[in-house]
């Protein structure tokens, strides 16, 4: 299988991966309002531990799910800032907004790793429209 490129899940995460993705991931909830026990649900972490990666004395570990539900709210914020022309109010309106085609809003549906991906395909399919 020599020169045969396989996908995988982590291929060049660095050391300080781990503390940047968690400072973001913070942030992102702290921006959107996020509980401690809604950040949980999401990355399918304790309270307890949120509160930890908040105050900084935990980072999400590369090798989890944890850190793949991470990097893919990271993308919704991307994906949702880029879409909304940067308007944050019409990001967090969105957010939790009632959307027809996801027939839910879309806050309530991140709480799982398959309604956190339909979300962020959702998004990332109306950026790409031409």
């Amino acid at each position: 299988m020599k020169g045969l490129a396989l996908a995988s899940r982590a291929p060049n995460i660095q050391k300080k991966d781990d503390k940047l993705l968690t400072s973001a991931v913070s942030k992102i909830a702290a921006f959107w309002g996020l509980s401690n026990v809604k950040l949980g649900s999401v990355l399918g972490l304790s309270e307890a531990t949120i509160s930890r990666l908040r105050s900084g004395k935990t980072f999400l570990d590369p090798a989890s799910k944890s850190f793949e539900a991470g990097q893919f709210l990271l993308r919704l914020f991307r994906s949702l800032d880029a879409l909304m022309g940067s308007d944050d109010d019409a990001a967090k309106s969105w957010l939790t907004s009632h959307n027809l085609d996801l027939e839910a809003r879309p806050i309530d549906l991140i709480d799982s790793f398959k309604g956190l991906l339909t979300v962020c395909d959702y998004v990332d399919a109306h950026r790409a429209r031409v």
